[in-house]
């Protein structure tokens, strides 16, 4: 849950970010663009802990880049992650309205979502911590697909209440991630359409998904869901367009209560799917994904009891339609790895 902190707190760390939002509007937001990127790649060269994190990650997701692809990309990645939380969460409530949004939003393969969303029928949307997972939810709603997503609240009420502000100006709607399971019902049951980011570390008990060579844990809430109702889901993006505030929405997979139904382990093939379709996402701009994150924090428990991989999931990863002999090797050797580490 949110942090209690002191008024005085809350109002130290409010009034200068408003200040600071007010200051870049005095710009343009390639110019805004630039700076927080100069800022990400000073952020880059001091914070050596972080700056390893990211590049281990990136080293493990791409054993075939040489190093120096891998610091390059390494650095883009704290450059737009600066840009995110600089420029585009503050630009996109002012620069995004129902009026104006075909200047920055482009829509060049969304046709097969579009024709989900007029349906009427409840779905799904699924993305990660790739392009700007906060303007997806809020440029579907600004078209006129509103969505509900998912999300923890800020620590600081003050600038929580004004990011939501922003956020929910034109039909999103954002619930915190406690207790939120009777109001998702009750989205879908009236013909809903729910948003989540599903590339984060569910824990020990999450159910361990191929992504990127890896084991990875994943919320198994969003594959029960779609089973409980039968619901479509569709993988998507929003991609930034060069150095500049326009962005394209992209889509990745849509995956049809069909296509899982008479499977052995729904909730494994749902969770390996929607997986693969993030991590397909991320391929198509690395350096626009949150690779500081600890999205292989939690390891399965046969690696925590210093054992090989059982041939059970060995078995289930091999059957997953796109999986190739290679890539399934490099994860069950890296798993392996890992056991025999912990061992």
């Amino acid at each position: 849950m949110a942090r209690n902190t002191s008024a005085l707190v809350n109002w130290s760390q409010y009034l200068p970010l408003r200040m600071v939002a007010g200051l870049i509007q005095c710009f343009s937001p390639e110019q805004n663009l630039r700076t927080a990127a100069g800022i990400g790649s000073m952020f880059w060269r001091w914070n050596s802990k972080r700056r390893e994190r990211t590049l281990e990650n990136i080293r493990l997701s791409f054993p075939d880049w040489d190093e120096d692809r891998i610091r390059e990309v390494g650095r883009r990645s704290f450059e737009y992650m600066f840009q995110l939380a600089m420029v585009d969460s503050i630009t996109m409530g002012r620069a995004i309205t129902p009026d104006t949004w075909p200047d920055t939003l482009k829509v060049p393969n969304i046709a097969p979502v579009l024709e989900k969303l007029v349906s009427g029928r409840p779905m799904l949307m699924l993305t990660g911590h790739c392009g700007n997972w906060e303007l997806l939810g809020y440029g579907m709603s600004v078209i006129g697909y509103p969505l509900t997503a998912i999300a923890r609240p800020l620590d600081n009420p003050l600038i929580n209440e004004w990011v939501l502000r922003i956020r929910e100006a034109h039909g999103l709607r954002v619930l915190t991630k406690w207790g939120v399971t009777p109001e998702l019902q009750r989205t879908i049951e009236t013909g809903g359409n729910i948003g989540f980011i599903a590339d984060q570390n569910a824990g020990d008990q999450g159910v361990f998904v191929p992504f990127f060579g890896r084991l990875a844990s994943s919320y198994k809430s969003i594959a029960l869901l779609a089973m409980r109702y039968e619901l479509p889901i569709v993988c998507a993006q929003a991609r930034r367009i060069g150095q500049q505030f326009k962005y394209e929405l992209v889509h990745s997979d849509i995956i049809e209560p069909e296509e899982w139904r008479d499977a052995d382990d729904p909730l494994f093939l749902i969770s390996a799917r929607y997986s693969h379709a993030i991590e397909t996402l991320i391929r198509q701009a690395p350096e626009q994904y949150l690779w500081l994150h600890r999205r292989w924090k939690s390891r399965p428990r046969h690696e925590r009891q210093g054992r090989p991989m059982p041939e059970s999931l060995v078995e289930k990863i091999r059957n997953l339609p796109w999986m190739t002999d290679e890539e399934l090797n490099r994860i069950v050797e890296h798993s392996n790895r890992s056991a025999k580490d912990a061992a």
